[in-house]
């Protein structure tokens, strides 16, 4: 009997040793998956996380520049043709597209052949011009016998003054078909035969083509054979309310930002101020220079424009950096890695996507743009 009972009390202090055991397991392995939690912070508004903390994962921080101050609103803009730096280039006769020489795309220099226009009209304007010239040599010669022969009184005189006629018409002739080649060919393009070469009169890049082989072409065409242009100057075009005409001047400068390449910022100044009012939207079509050195924007691109004041700088913040308490306004500051601060700030103005910050913090500082709204949960369960 009492062996019997020796054998239950082992058998129960070695459940008891196991249960233990599965108990530490099952805690070790919980303290392993659950995120460390951030430590006691030495000020009300710091915020630190151990390296390897899950909710740094959701944090992203941004180094946001000082820059100046908006005018306005932000505005709706269009990117064109910088005219100034912009040729269109078309034919004065008729004719028809014998060889394409450069492609949409390519650069070119000045003096560089675009296409060879073969022109039967070109052609005949030559011949005119030997014809002329032959004629005029030919009453020229008679005009010199005449005046000859009227020294000597061999002939009468109103022969003389035939011949002196009949050569200022030849003359008269000449100089119209020699201006007829002129106008056919106004840069003095090289011509071989009835073929004319077209040539670009800038350097810069083929914009537009809108010829083909063997393409059939006159003057007056209403599409230009090439578009040229320096792609590093663009203008922007820029509608601006009549109500903010005021703060428009010339020489200010202008903001630019384009879906295509978030978070860039593109310059521009304005250069022109509109003399007109659109009767149907209140806007005055305002143009300023686009300054373009890499050339990602394009013509007919629409951008967002922001018209900038003079005077000021603050930093420009997105609004997912923003936290609303009441009438006040914070933003997260990351001062270290895992170490962040609450700041009040002022902000100055409030756009859809953006606002920009006056007192509170400094252009290079590193705010956080995405999971503000997770540190100030974690702040306020803190401090609760």
């Amino acid at each position: 009997m009492k062996n019997k009972s020796v054998f239950v009390a082992v058998l129960l202090a070695a459940g008891a040793a196991f249960a233990a055991a599965q108990l530490l397991r099952q805690e070790a392995a919980t303290a392993a998956v659950a995120p460390p939690a951030p430590a006691a912070p030495a000020h009300p508004n710091d915020l630190q996380y151990p390296q390897g903390a899950a909710q740094l994962a959701l944090i992203r921080a941004q180094q946001l520049p000082s820059v100046a101050l908006p005018a306005g609103e932000t505005l709706n803009a269009r990117v064109a043709y910088d005219e100034d730096a912009t040729v269109r280039l078309g034919v004065s006769v008729a004719g028809r597209v014998a060889a394409i020489k450069a492609a949409p795309g390519d650069r070119v220099r000045a003096g560089q052949t675009l296409a060879e226009i073969d022109s039967p009209d070109f052609g005949a304007a030559l011949a005119d011009v030997s014809k002329a010239r032959a004629d005029e040599e030919l009453k020229r010669l008679a005009l010199a016998r005449a005046k000859q022969l009227g020294a000597g009184e061999g002939i009468a005189g109103k022969d003389q003054e035939a011949a002196q006629a009949d050569y200022t018409q030849a003359h008269a002739e000449t100089v119209r078909a020699e201006q007829r080649v002129r106008n056919i060919n106004p840069h003095g393009d090289r011509v071989q035969g009835q073929r004319i070469s077209l040539v670009s009169p800038i350097d810069g890049v083929v914009a537009e083509r809108a010829l083909t082989p063997s393409l059939e072409v006159t003057s007056g065409m209403a599409t230009p054979l090439f578009v040229l242009t320096n792609p590093n100057k663009l203008w922007l075009l820029i509608d601006v309310p009549e109500t903010m005409l005021a703060q428009v001047t010339l020489g200010a400068a202008v903001d630019v930002e384009s879906d295509a390449f978030p978070g860039q910022h593109f310059k521009a100044t304005i250069t022109q101020l509109g003399q007109v009012v659109d009767p149907n939207t209140r806007r005055v079509l305002v143009r300023a220079r686009l300054d373009n050195p890499e050339r990602k924007l394009l013509p007919e691109m629409y951008v967002r424009s922001t018209l900038l004041q003079q005077h000021g700088q603050a930093v420009k913040v997105p609004n997912s950096a923003l936290v609303n308490r009441g009438v006040y306004t914070y933003v997260f500051v990351q001062s270290a890695p895992g170490h962040f601060q609450r700041r009040q700030v002022r902000m100055l103005t409030h756009g859809e996507d953006a606002s920009y910050l006056g007192e509170g913090v400094s252009g290079g500082e590193n705010i956080v743009t995405t999971g503000a709204l997770l540190l100030d949960a974690e702040m306020s369960g803190g401090a609760q």
